[in-house]
């Protein structure tokens, strides 16, 4: 992937969606969730502050973490659906 976040971005692509309940029901395109899930692919260099210092990212690209249900904005890269969001936006590593 030819693309780099910049600042405290990180680039994530979101887990595959639920195909079915625990139960073993199949879920239809139309109901099923957005993934809360995902693997980081690409990491930005890091937040400056308003007096010049440089705080590093704690993530690192492969990390597998949790964040919010509308975190991020999603794009599309080379067919494939990511999404970009502040390294903030993420609840936890898993």
């Amino acid at each position: 992937m030819n693309i780099k976040p910049l600042s405290d971005r990180i680039i994530v692509k979101p887990a595959d969606a639920e195909e079915k309940t625990a139960s073993g029901i199949i879920i239809p395109d139309t109901a099923k969730e957005k993934p809360m899930k995902g693997e980081i692919v690409a990491v930005g260099k890091g937040k400056i502050t308003d007096d010049g210092k440089e705080i590093k990212m704690e993530l690192k690209v492969g990390d597998k973490v949790l964040y919010g249900k509308y975190s991020g904005t999603e794009i599309t890269i080379e067919g494939d659906e990511y999404l970009i969001m502040r390294e903030s936006d993420v609840y936890a590593v898993i």
